[in-house]
C-alpha cells in the first residue's frame, strides 16, 4: 500500500475531508517503501525493509489548530484521527502568526519518480554490497558501507481546495575504506533518482584509492591554505554542510530581525547586495533532469525555480507566509535542494593548476561558531593531501577548521563541474586563504 496512486490517494484524503467539522482542515498522506543493506569489515551487518504509509489531520477552529496522525485506513480509525485532531484544536491556544489555508494552487510536474528504482530487489542491494566487498577483499582493505532506497509519494487536500500529488524515488550510497593497520582512510557517496548509473564498485573504489593514498600522513603546520574542496567537503547527507548552512540562512525573517548574515545594521536585509564573488550562482529548480524535487513545499505552496545568488548578487530569501505578509514580500518556499553552477573542470584539473595547496575529501562533525558570520568549525577526514607543483606529493594529517562560507565564497580561485550529491548539484571549489587552526590525529 505504500504508493498509492493519485486516484485512491484522493479517495482517502476526501473521506478524511468528509469526516471534518472544523473551519479549516488539511489532510496530508506520506507513503514510502524501500530498503537498505549495510555493511561492515567487510561483511553485511544488517539489512532491511520499509513500507508504510500515514496520514497526518490538521483541524482548525479560528486561529486555533490541531493536528493527529495515523496508519490504518478503516473509517472508524480515520473518523477517530480527525476526531482526534479537532479535540487538540479546541484545546490549543489561538496562534498569534495564524494564516489561513492556502487554496487551489498550479504545480509544476518533475520526473523525480524512476520505475526501475521503485523496483529495487534485495537481490539488487545485496549484488551491489558484493561489488563493494569484493573489490575491498581483493585489495586487503576493510570497508564500512550504507546503501538505502526509497519510492514514495506525497499527496495533500484540504477544505479551501488545495490538491497536490507527487512520486518520488530515491537511492544513497556511502561507503568509507580503510587500510588493515587503520591508518589510511577514504570516502565515496552518491545518490540517484534513477539507479541506471549507479555503480557501488566504482564508488568503492574511488574510496580504496583515497584510503592507499593517505597511509603515512605527514603533519603540517596549521594555517591559511589555498585548499581545493571536493563536493563531499561541501555537502552532506547526515551532517551539517558549509554550503547548506549557507543555503539555511536565507530566511528573511531571521534576516529582518537582526539574527543573520543578511541582516543590516538598523534593520532590513541584504537582498540586492553583492556579498559573492560575481562567479557565484546558486538557485533551486524542482524540474532539474538531474535533481528533480518535491514540487510544493511542506504547507502546500508551489516551489518554482528560484534564483538565490547570481553573480554575487543575494537575489532572493525565503520566507513564512506570515512573515511575507506581514513585510509586504513575497511568499517564496525555501529550496528543497539547489544547484550551484559551475565550470568544465574536474577536480584533477583543478589540483594541476595549482602550485601549493590542501586537497580535502571531506568535512565532518560540522558545527556553527557565530551565525551571523556563519563560522563554523569542524574536521577533515577521509584523505587530506598536500599539493605541490600540480601534483599530490603526500598525504597530511587532519585539521580542525574554522571557516565561514560567506569568506570562502569571497576567495574563490576557480570553480569546478558540478555533480549531484546529497540531492544537489555542487562543483568542487578551490579557494584560497581557508583557515586551519589545529592538527587532529583522527583518520
Amino acid at each position: 500500500m505504500a504508493i498509492l496512486s493519485k486516484d485512491d490517494a484522493n479517495t482517502i484524503l476526501k473521506k478524511v475531508l468528509s469526516f471534518s467539522k472544523a473551519d479549516e482542515c488539511e489532510v496530508t498522506l506520506n507513503g514510502s517503501s524501500g530498503g537498505n543493506i549495510r555493511t561492515a569489515r567487510n561483511m553485511v551487518s544488517t539489512s532491511g525493509a520499509v513500507d508504510n504509509v500515514s496520514v497526518v489531520v490538521e483541524s482548525r477552529f479560528g486561529k486555533r489548530s490541531g493536528i493527529a496522525t495515523c496508519n490504518e485506513f478503516d473509517d472508524n480509525t480515520l473518523r477517530r484521527c480527525v476526531q482526534r485532531a479537532e479535540e487538540i484544536a479546541r484545546l490549543a491556544p489561538e496562534s498569534p502568526e495564524y494564516m489561513p489555508m492556502l487554496g487551489p494552487q498550479t504545480y509544476l510536474q518533475p520526473n523525480a519518480f524512476a520505475q526501475n528504482t521503485a523496483g529495487i530487489t534485495p537481490d539488487y542491494r545485496a549484488k551491489q554490497a558484493g561489488a563493494s566487498i569484493a573489490l575491498c577483499d581483493q585489495k586487503k582493505l576493510s570497508s564500512a558501507a550504507f546503501l538505502e532506497d526509497t519510492a514514495g509519494f506525497v499527496a495533500k487536500r484540504n477544505s479551501k481546495g488545495l490538491e497536490a500529488y507527487q512520486q518520488y524515488t530515491n537511492l544513497d550510497f556511502s561507503v568509507t575504506v580503510r587500510t588493515p593497520d587503520g591508518t589510511g582512510s577514504g570516502y565515496a557517496m552518491a545518490d540517484y533518482t534513477d539507479i541506471g548509473k549507479f555503480d557501488a564498485g566504482r564508488l568503492t573504489q574511488i574510496a580504496a584509492d583515497k584510503a592507499a593514498g593517505s597511509v603515512g600522513a605527514k603533519a603540517i603546520e596549521p594555517g591559511k591554505y589555498t585548499v581545493i574542496l571536493e563536493p563531499a567537503a561541501l555537502v552532506s547527507n547526515s551532517d551539517a554542510s558549509l554550503l547548506g548552512a549557507l543555503m539555511n540562512a536565507f530566511d528573511a525573517r531571521s534576516a529582518d530581525e537582526g539574527r543573520s548574515f543578511l541582516s543590516k545594521k538598523g534593520g532590513g536585509n541584504k537582498k540586492g547586495e553583492k556579498l559573492f564573488d560575481p562567479r557565484v550562482t546558486i538557485y533551486s529548480d524542482p524540474t532539474h533532469p538531474e535533481i528533480p524535487d518535491l514540487a510544493f513545499a511542506g504547507d502546500g505552496r508551489p516551489r518554482q525555480k528560484t534564483t538565490w545568488i547570481e553573480k554575487g548578487v543575494v537575489k532572493n530569501m525565503f520566507s513564512s507566509r506570515f512573515w511575507a505578509q506581514k513585510s509586504g514580500i513575497d511568499a517564496t518556499p525555501p529550496p528543497g535542494a539547489f544547484i550551484m553552477e559551475g565550470g568544465t573542470q574536474s577536480t584533477q584539473d583543478l589540483i594541476k593548476s595549482t602550485a601549493k595547496g590542501i586537497l580535502v575529501t571531506r568535512l565532518w562533525y560540522i558545527r556553527p561558531v557565530d551565525p551571523q558570520t556563519l563560522l563554523y568549525t569542524g574536521l577533515t577526514r577521509d584523505g587530506t593531501f598536500y599539493i605541490e607543483n600540480g601534483k599530490i606529493k603526500h598525504p597530511i594529517k587532519n585539521f580542525r577548521f574554522n571557516e565561514s562560507p560567506i569568506i570562502m565564497l569571497n576567495n574563490l580561485e576557480a570553480i569546478g563541474r558540478p555533480q549531484r550529491l546529497a540531492g544537489n548539484l555542487i562543483p568542487p571549489l578551490k579557494i584560497r586563504d581557508f583557515t586551519f587552526t589545529s592538527l587532529s590525529d583522527a583518520v
